[in-house]
């Protein structure tokens, strides 16, 4: 499982936003975003920089 920290997430609708851009990276499964830490858990080996893009254009920050 990959964790990474997602920043500017505030309600259930970018719950849903970030869940819907990770589980469009082919590879990637299992998405799990916990809103209330700011989280978002998921299996796949896929290259994080790509996880970092497909975040990036919904709007949000990925924190190393």
């Amino acid at each position: 499982m990959t964790k990474i920290k997602v920043k500017g997430m505030s309600c259930q609708h970018c719950v849903a936003s970030t869940r819907k851009a990770l589980e469009a990276i082919p590879g990637v499964s299992n998405v799990q975003i916990d809103l209330a830490k700011g989280e978002a858990v998921f299996d796949g080996n896929v290259d994080i920089q790509t996880v970092k893009e497909a975040i990036t254009r919904i709007g949000f920050e990925v924190i190393q």
